[in-house]
């Protein structure tokens, strides 16, 4: 019960450390945020609608969002793969080394999603919420996994202002962040598409040389029956 009435306190912004209040979890910004986390179905926990309006509404809004989002996403993530292998095609056209090349690009575009969705964000986190480095970096996995446990939540301490930029480039990061991972998945599929082709080539290969083996060895054997000397073989008389 004392539980219960904490946390209402804590989302109308009541702080639990001193005597004061903010503008509690439905701004504008935070309701940004909170948009984005129903269409990417991440759902920390610590903000939900009261009324049975705010319900009803959040119930279509998950309806046609969620699908919608996910699509967003997926053209999103297949756009930023174009755009890595047309930058990987035009340097492979430049330079002797394709595959070197193709490789190289690769590598280099998932190291800088990394950077840009993981270690930015962890050092942001860090700064503005009071984190230690391994809860922000844990933080940034579990939501752009889409996980969503609610254990450490962004953007709503009550103790604390935050800037009004924060929000909105949150928001942000969940969805190009999400588009980001979209784009590894879409990558990965294709190169393990890639690999299972190869490997279906070399094992057709490697089946028709033994095919072609066989063949060979039977039609020599062939040759050495015709080939070898016949033994005469004995005469058998009737004496008159």
């Amino acid at each position: 019960m004392c539980s219960q009435v904490v946390l209402d306190a804590s989302k109308l912004g009541l702080s639990l450390k001193g005597n004061h209040t903010t503008d509690g979890f439905w701004k504008f910004t935070s309701s940004a945020v909170f948009a984005a986390t129903v269409v990417t179905t991440i759902g920390y926990g610590n903000m939900s609608p009261s009324s049975t309006a705010g319900q009803i509404f959040c119930v279509f809004f998950a309806l046609f969002g969620i699908p919608l989002n996910v699509v967003v996403l997926n053209r999103v993530g297949k756009y930023m793969l174009v755009i890595v292998k047309n930058i990987s095609t035009l340097l492979e056209g430049k330079t002797k080394h394709e595959r070197c090349t193709c490789v190289s690009v690769h590598l280099v575009s998932y190291l800088s999603g990394v950077c840009l969705f993981f270690v930015v964000p962890m050092i942001m986190f860090q700064q503005q919420e009071g984190w230690t480095y391994s809860e922000a970096i844990y933080y940034c996995f579990i939501t752009l996994s889409t996980v969503g446990f609610g254990d450490f939540v962004a953007d709503s301490n009550p103790d604390k202002v935050y800037p009004e930029w924060y929000s909105i480039l949150m928001a942000s990061w969940i969805f190009f962040g999400l588009a980001w991972l979209s784009l590894l998945i879409n990558h990965s599929i294709d190169i393990l598409e890639q690999i299972n082709s190869y490997l279906k080539r070399q094992w057709s290969g490697r089946r028709k040389e033994d095919v072609l083996t066989t063949q060979c060895k039977t039609q020599d054997a062939q040759v050495d029956k015709e080939e070898e000397p016949k033994s005469p073989s004995p005469q058998t008389g009737v004496n008159l």
